[in-house]
């Protein structure tokens, strides 16, 4: 299946997308914009195409291939989620693979108003299980890396304890995190 059919089935169509960086320069991947996916009032920004660039995750040799997704509830969905997914991107690229329990941050509000400050580097468990890999034409296999929003808590808590208790954790008090502006989730330990 190709990855762009593979993305629209759970993430809904294209509607808008981008090839150049804030500063106008051509990107090495495009980002795009789905909405009407499986997921109801969900819309997501993703990358297609740093499949295409290889990276090996810290202390491994091994080559990982990856399309990062950023779901956001549509109401919030207009706000600077494509340069966040370029800024994460672009780690990717320059430092390597994002593997499971991996945070990107934390750098202050991802949005102004928003607690959240950091990145996760997540299974997309939102979806069905079909949707976390993909065969690409090239014979690779791409990972679906869904990259959820978390507070400097929550980022700490995950250094401290690991992404399974904080897993653990989402699955417990089942926050919403599509919502950008949602509280932290409670961490007693």
């Amino acid at each position: 299946m190709r990855l762009i059919e593979h993305m629209e089935n759970r993430l809904g169509a294209i509607v808008k997308g981008w090839t150049a960086d804030p500063d106008s320069q051509p990107m090495p991947f495009q980002i795009g914009f789905f909405q009407n996916g499986v997921l109801p009032e969900v819309d997501t920004y993703a990358t297609v195409g740093l499949s295409e660039h290889g990276r090996s995750a810290q202390g491994s040799e091994r080559l990982y291939y990856q399309e990062l997704v950023l779901g956001v509830d549509s109401k919030y969905s207009d706000g600077p989620f494509p340069a966040l997914i370029h800024q994460l991107a672009m780690r990717v690229l320059q430092n390597g693979a994002l593997l499971r329990g991996d945070v990107v941050g934390p750098f202050g509000p991802i949005i102004p108003g928003s607690k959240l400050e950091a990145f996760y580097s997540a299974i997309p468990v939102y979806y069905d299980d079909g949707f976390a890999a993909v065969d690409l034409e090239s014979g690779n296999r791409a990972v679906m890396v869904w990259m959820v929003p978390i507070s400097r808590a929550e980022a700490a808590y995950v250094k401290e304890f690991g992404w399974d208790a904080f897993e653990s954790e989402l699955v417990a008090q089942s926050p919403d995190l599509m919502d950008p502006f949602r509280d932290e989730i409670r961490l007693d330990k």
